[in-house]
């Protein structure tokens, strides 16, 4: 499912699964989990099988994937990357610093947020947005999805900005034919010479499991 949003310069891997057969941690990784639950270190440790046979496809040594300051997963050098995980799924993207300059994705239940929880994350327009959407769609929870796309802008602005960017700086339009738009209300990074003033991504669902994808190119 993942691959199919993502360009040919980015190389990918995901599971579909409990986690029950993940693999296993380099040493490094698995000192920062040692005393974690066991979801946890499933969740962990998928990602990072996930995000290995991915840097192998793109012809790199694999590698520890350790959390930098921000929490971000740190790349080889010339890399760059993104995971993601929810229950029954784990999922890695990679690609060259050279061609693409930020990948985001996110993986969430296709599943209504929880009470309370759209009002925090969603403009009024969004929200408006979403109730269109639904009367055309009802097999899909668009409210899941339009958090989805912000996780996923958020790992593609957080590496390159090193700051924080809020559900409220970013506004998403989301296409019924599995694209989205976001609009950036903050001033964004320079990428390629180039002021970034938005982010285009692609979404898709299957088997109970909603993934968004953005990707960044290093240049036009």
């Amino acid at each position: 499912m993942l691959a199919e949003l993502l360009p040919s310069a980015v190389e990918s891997a995901e599971v579909f699964g409990d986690g029950s057969d993940d693999g296993e941690l380099l040493p490094e990784e698995s000192a920062l989990v040692a005393g974690a639950s066991e979801k946890r270190r499933r969740e962990f440790t998928g990602v990072r099988v996930c995000a290995r046979l991915a840097l192998t496809r793109a012809g790199v040594r694999p590698a520890p994937i350790l959390p930098g300051p921000t929490g971000a997963p740190q790349w080889p050098a010339g890399m760059v990357g993104s995971l993601t995980h929810c229950d029954g799924y784990r999922a890695a993207a990679v690609a060259r610093a050279e061609a693409i300059a930020a990948i985001g994705i996110d993986a969430e239940p296709n599943a209504p947020l929880p009470d309370g929880v759209l009002a925090k994350v969603a403009t009024e327009s969004e929200q408006t947005a979403l109730a269109g959407l639904a009367r055309q769609a009802r097999e899909i929870s668009w409210d899941r999805m339009l958090f989805s796309a912000k996780e996923a802008i958020f790992k593609a602005w957080s590496p390159v900005t090193g700051k924080w960017l809020g559900f409220a700086d970013a506004e998403v339009e989301l296409d019924p034919g599995g694209m989205f738009t976001a609009k950036l209300l903050v001033a964004g990074p320079q990428v390629g010479g180039r002021p970034l003033t938005s982010y285009h991504g692609l979404w898709a669902v299957d088997g109970g499991v909603v993934v968004t994808a953005v990707i960044v190119p290093a240049a036009d």
